[in-house]
């Protein structure tokens, strides 16, 4: 989903992505219950847990070059987990930024959610073959 807005109390930047990867949620869970981790994946936000739904993912509040929050939320789906991923927050800048360079930002933090997504995958699928059932199963 791409939502860019600029509306006064609305958060400028509003990502939403969906990854499937073959392993359970504990497992992807596990990937993300290391507060150290959340600096690989987000080097510029300061994160802090305002819920820890276990299994079913965290959500926090978001600090640093964006204000707002950010949740991964991993949904039992077949032989593996859904990995839902939103953000809404808005830059933490000294002025407004214009459309394009919200457009920007935007692109940035897709193709980043993205990358995070798919190496997770790549990471705990394990060279598990396309069409294959996963090692848990």
């Amino acid at each position: 989903m791409h939502a860019v807005s600029g509306s006064v109390g609305q958060p400028a930047l509003d990502l939403v992505d969906e990854t499937f990867l073959a392993v359970p949620p504990s497992t992807v869970a596990a990937a993300f219950a290391d507060p150290r981790s959340w600096a690989l994946y987000w080097p510029d936000l300061v994160l802090e847990v305002y819920t820890d739904r276990g299994e079913k993912g965290l959500r926090w509040t978001v600090r640093g070059a964006l204000v707002g929050t950010m949740e991964v939320w991993l949904e039992p789906v077949l032989d593996g987990t859904l990995l839902h991923y939103f953000l809404r927050a808005s830059p933490a800048t000294a002025r407004p930024l214009k459309a394009r360079e919200l457009s920007r930002e935007f692109d940035r933090r897709a193709r980043a959610a993205k990358a995070i997504a798919l190496g997770l995958k790549r990471q705990l699928e394990d060279g598990r073959p396309p069409g294959e059932p996963p090692a848990h199963a």
